[in-house]
């Protein structure tokens, strides 16, 4: 394989709605763990947006947008030892370790080494080439039979409307069976489909989730304050109604508790505070939306929770 050329183009942030396609250097290997990645498909996220806007940043230095991408190697670290040229990949939107107390128990997200892609400390996907740092515990296998921009959808979207489901899940087992708190739970377990979910927000996100929620839970409600999205939402598998015919709804299905579980993928105060409300008391809420500006929540909604009226 030829050398890398030496500059690229990207899509560079320069200032809050200030954005455009520059000559940037080809990133080089920096640490033994690293791989070079030719960009084939990259993500355009909701989190960009929150840099684009400038509601996520105190101080702004120009940076190449992106944390998603499908792409195949090109160089190696001298310390990677699961990948090789010309394998086909997928990078999620954050590096992680593999190794500290959280990558050991799947909190890769909190990773005491974690690395934001597409962010003013590191270089994103929305470029030619890619340096993904910390590659063996970071990057996943694209599956032969997949196309590329569904393997994208595995970089970010999808799995966080995943995670937000199951932990939704896994939490209200453990609130279910206190003496199992704290037992991992094997890949041979079966998980059996209990409970009641609520769904609150249908965007491209929400959406993941209730189709993941939908192998979880029993019965899985969707609210949206956009309206023409719970077409998309009853097309997933929820029972997707607005929040005033939404709550008789699950009221009737819950013997008036409330839903086991709660899922807020908006990133908003009144969506946090919705799900507050529609869950049962003891119940999960379980947030994947973004919240970049403070909340304020009543303690007696947390305190004293009590069922839906």
């Amino acid at each position: 394989m030829s050398a890398l050329p030496r500059t690229m183009k990207g899509v560079v942030l320069s200032a809050p709605y200030e954005i455009s396609v520059q000559d940037q250097p080809v990133p080089s290997i920096q640490e033994e763990g690293d791989v070079i990645v030719r960009v084939h498909v990259a993500g355009l996220c909701g989190s960009d947006l929150h840099f684009y806007r400038g509601t996520e940043m105190t101080e702004f230095s120009p940076f190449i947008m992106g944390h998603e991408a499908v792409g195949e190697v090109v160089e190696v670290g001298s310390g990677v030892t699961k990948w090789h040229k010309g394998d086909i990949v997928i990078s999620p939107f954050s590096l992680s370790c593999g190794d500290c107390f959280y990558c050991k128990r799947n909190y890769t997200a909190r990773c005491t080494s974690a690395t934001l892609l597409g962010s003013p400390t590191y270089p994103g996907a929305q470029a030619e080439y890619l340096r993904v740092a910390m590659a063996d515990a970071s990057l996943f296998a694209m599956p032969p039979d997949l196309p590329k921009e569904l393997g994208l959808m595995l970089a970010d979207i999808l799995p966080t409307g995943y995670s937000t489901a199951y932990n939704a899940r896994r939490l209200a087992d453990e609130e279910e069976s206190p003496v199992s708190v704290g037992v991992e739970k094997t890949s041979s377990d079966p998980l059996v489909k209990k409970g009641v979910c609520v769904v609150v927000g249908c965007g491209p996100v929400g959406l993941c989730a209730i189709t993941s929620a939908t192998t979880m839970f029993e019965k899985v409600f969707a609210t949206d304050l956009q309206t023409h999205r719970l077409q998309s939402a009853k097309k997933h598998g929820a029972i997707a109604l607005p929040l005033d015919q939404l709550r008789p709804a699950l009221l009737e299905a819950t013997g008036n508790r409330g839903a086991d579980a709660a899922l807020e993928l908006v990133g908003h105060e009144g969506a946090l505070i919705t799900a507050i409300d529609l869950v049962r008391p003891y119940g999960v809420i379980s947030v994947g939306g973004v919240h970049s500006k403070p909340v304020n929540i009543s303690g007696d909604d947390l305190y004293g929770k009590k069922a839906i009226v």
